[in-house]
């Protein structure tokens, strides 16, 4: 039977333990969990200790990590360094896949190659796949650039967050139709957040004055899903995150809205109206 699996991000969690993380997993009903997991022993000991016990009631419980580094002045040799030494971290996890903000914007076409090549690299030797997420910063973070990238590598995977193009090109894609086509077939995970011409991420996607903002990433994400539709599952992270994403009142700091209603608000929403 064909299912659209709907993963939680720890994105804004940091607050909870890490039973209490998993305890909220479940609770909401979602599939799988998706982490950039933060440099700690004792967090990645009790992560894999849950992460166990999950997948042992649930076989098909589903984690995906993510390679996310810090912005820091670095060559591109030393950059490739510690994504190869994050990557080996993630080994032991046996993540279903690897979700990876690759390159930086301001690397030379040749030196992102160089950083894509050991990645794809890694993920061959290992068994894992590995995505690239559309994302600011990044080697993927213009469509157009992007499109020179998939020539060159056109085995590529990515993740969709399509909120990035939209900030970076201050448009809601309407003039990218023909980009979008040839990048949809690459998208093989969601991530289900709604931006905007001048941020990531809108206060409330449900709110009626971002209404047409929704219903356009919903004829987004089903082109997706359509483009996918001989797969037998697909999966999908609604991924509303905290401040900065989320805005907030000045002085008082708190958040305009609850990402975690907001997240588990969106799986519903998108459960009720994508068809795969």
């Amino acid at each position: 039977m064909k299912k659209i699996n709907y993963l939680y991000p720890h994105w804004g969690s940091s607050h909870l333990s890490v039973s209490e993380f998993f305890d909220s997993v479940k609770i909401q009903n979602f599939q799988g969990v998706e982490i950039n997991l933060p440099e700690n022993e004792t967090f990645e000991k009790e992560f894999l200790r849950g992460l166990e016990k999950s997948r042992e009631k649930n076989p098909n419980f589903i984690c995906v990590l993510q390679q996310v580094l810090p912005v820091k002045l670095e060559t591109v040799e030393a950059y490739l360094l510690n994504v190869l030494t994050q990557l080996e971290r993630m080994l032991p996890y046996y993540p279903n896949f690897i979700n990876s903000h690759t390159g930086k914007d301001h690397f030379s076409f040749e030196e992102n190659c160089l950083v894509i090549e050991a990645i794809e690299s890694f993920s061959v030797q290992n068994n894992i796949p590995v995505y690239h997420e559309i994302h600011r910063g990044r080697f993927t973070f213009h469509s157009a650039t992007t499109l020179s990238y998939l020539e060159e590598y056109p085995q590529l995977k990515l993740v969709g967050d399509l909120s990035h193009w939209c900030v970076v090109s201050e448009s809601m894609l309407q003039d990218q139709e023909y980009i979008l086509d040839k990048i949809i077939p690459h998208i093989k995970h969601i991530h289900a957040r709604v931006g905007f011409e001048q941020a990531p991420q809108v206060i409330n996607p449900f709110a009626p004055e971002w209404k047409s903002y929704l219903d356009q990433y919903l004829v987004w994400w089903q082109r997706i899903i359509n483009e996918h539709a001989i797969m037998d599952a697909y999966t999908i992270t609604p991924e509303f995150g905290p401040y900065p994403y989320m805005p907030q009142n000045p002085l008082s700091k708190k958040p305009l809205a609850n990402q975690y209603e907001l997240n588990c608000n969106m799986k519903t929403f998108l459960k009720s109206r994508l068809k795969f």
